[in-house]
């Protein structure tokens, strides 16, 4: 097989332009925070992925059924009902982490977060830290 076509890759848009057209204050000051939360952890550049989603770094999978592609290798985006952290390395290694995270919900790689004050931002930075440097083989 080949490389997939995905329709999310990495674009030209701004992204403190795309933050600043979140229509909710708290959401868009929520959204700033991981920016600068991210920049300093991973240590690279954001990038717009498609029209809605903000990542950093990025790294070629391929999967046993031989569907390959490029992503990010952090992410976040501010959707309408919450903020949505992407930690690419899956939560199964960060029961610790979750039990004392605070107010949230999981996906595959999603983290679900309402408000960036519900949770513990310390406690969110260690599982950053530890899926980007997972993923991308970066300190």
């Amino acid at each position: 097989m080949s490389k997939s076509d995905l329709k999310t890759k990495p674009t030209k848009y701004d992204v403190e332009k795309f933050l600043n057209k979140v229509e909710d204050e708290k959401k868009r000051e929520d959204s700033f925070r991981v920016l600068e939360m991210m920049k300093k952890i991973t240590k690279e550049d954001p990038v717009m992925w498609g029209p809605s989603l903000i990542g950093f770094g990025s790294y070629h999978y391929k999967y046993a059924s031989g569907r390959e592609g490029d992503w990010f290798v952090t992410g976040f985006s501010p959707r309408k009902q919450n903020l949505t952290l992407y930690i690419m390395s899956g939560f199964n290694e960060y029961d610790e982490l979750l039990a004392k995270l605070g107010k949230h919900k999981t996906g595959k790689s999603c983290l679900y977060i309402k408000n960036l004050d519900d949770v513990d931002q310390n406690v969110l930075k260690e599982m950053i830290k530890k899926s980007f440097k997972k993923i991308s083989g970066k300190k």
